[in-house]
């Protein structure tokens, strides 16, 4: 029995993958992408802004300039200031037309929009408006000197905004993953059992940005199987493997990864999913992630501790909704991974008898559940390590921000 056989708890199982993911990036290849093609890239530089964003204060309505604390009526000076504009001087006093996004003047401070301004005999009577009303009020967005990304963060498409507007064109980026997706199986192998985990499985590597391969199967033979992750180390940056991740005679993942490298876990304290592994194959310079055979097992495990090794994050978006029915479970000390599907403001579980899939009664049954396909129809999962009692407000992790 070796200390990775000890069941940790779920933070501890991400902590751990995300210190091994940092560790692993120290060596990564570098790339420079354009912006529009940031979407998924991890981040190989820290961004810091080097000017105040934005440069001046700048008007958020159509509409006059002035400043507050000044007596009125205003008398409105003959031009006008547009975004592209360098604006004059105003004297106290004075108001000036000015644009959507135009710099303010510099003693101006305050913007009246033109539907609601009262105009009379090239005068704006004054209104009655706070100082800094409709004005986008210059480092109020962005400081010079601050730090706006961390190296090892995740992009996304709406992250280009903030980019560009630093003046960026191209952001660094490390290079991603190579992934070899290596199912274990007699009964896969030699085709009595439909490998129903590598397709979830590459789609869920390509959504997070990185490139994996399906390569193929090997039986349950301890030298084969040891054999097989080898060679593939030898190709990829991460070695996932599916099946063989238990205790039973055939499961031989756990001895390859051990004969190979080291495991920094095996098993966490999440049901269904509770037998995955990760492991540094310091030889080959790459990772191995075993994830466990059950299909929805593999899902919720994969997504829940595989997911933070390829992003860098954890699935953060969550949805209150209103659970419909009594859910026990079994023993204590688990995060229970609850599938539901959503209709309006409820939450049901499925798996319970009144629901689609009747798998228990009473008793979340996650043994089960865990090889059922049916559950695939869930539209998120509620992490508890209590029981649920109907008419509760639950927390839904939506399936789309495991993506």
């Amino acid at each position: 029995m070796s200390d990775y056989d000890d069941l940790i708890p779920l933070e501890d199982a991400v902590d751990r993958t995300i210190a091994c993911r940092n560790a692993f990036f120290e060596a990564r290849p570098k790339t420079t992408v354009p912006l529009d093609d940031l979407s998924g890239e991890i981040l190989a530089e820290d961004v810091i802004a080097e000017v105040d964003q934005p440069s001046s204060d700048r008007a958020t309505m159509d509409g006059y300039a002035f400043t507050a604390a000044d007596e009125g009526p205003l008398e409105i000076v003959d031009e006008r200031v547009f975004p592209e504009s360098t604006p004059p001087t105003l004297e106290s006093g004075q108001a000036i037309a000015i644009a959507t996004g135009a710099p303010l003047p510099e003693r101006a401070d305050t913007v009246c929009k033109r539907e609601d301004a009262t105009i009379e005999d090239g005068h704006l009577m004054r209104p009655a408006l706070e100082t800094g009303t409709y004005v986008y009020e210059r480092g109020s967005n962005v400081t010079a000197g601050e730090q706006l990304y961390e190296a090892g963060e995740r992009l996304a498409a709406l992250d280009a905004i903030l980019l560009r507007d630093l003046g960026r064109e191209t952001v660094e980026t490390y290079e991603p993953f190579s992934v070899g997706v290596l199912a274990t199986g007699t009964e896969i192998h030699e085709g009595r059992h439909t490998d129903l985990d590598s397709p979830m499985l590459c789609s869920l590597l390509r959504s997070w940005g990185h490139e994996p391969t399906y390569e193929g199967s090997v039986p349950d033979e301890g030298r084969r199987v040891e054999d097989r992750i080898d060679e593939l180390a030898k190709r990829h940056d991460v070695v996932v493997t599916t099946g063989g991740t238990s205790v039973g005679a055939k499961d031989y993942v756990l001895d390859a990864l051990d004969a190979l490298g080291e495991v920094r876990f095996h098993r966490v304290r999440v049901r269904p999913g509770k037998p995955i592994a990760l492991a540094r194959l310091p030889d080959h310079d790459a990772l191995a992630v075993a994830i466990p055979g059950k299909p929805i097992g593999a899902y919720v495990i994969a997504a829940l501790v595989a997911r933070p090794l390829f992003t860098g994050d954890r699935p953060a978006a969550t949805l209150e909704r209103t659970i419909t029915h009594d859910v026990g479970l079994g023993p204590e000390g688990f995060t229970y991974a609850i599938p539901v599907t959503l209709e309006g403001d409820d939450a049901t579980p499925l798996g319970h008898v009144e629901s689609p899939l009747a798998v228990y009664e009473e008793t979340f049954d996650p043994s089960v559940l865990s090889s059922s396909t049916r559950a695939a129809a869930a539209d998120g999962f509620v992490l508890t390590t209590a029981p649920l009692e109907a008419g509760a407000r639950v927390d839904v992790i939506p399936t789309s921000s495991f993506e």
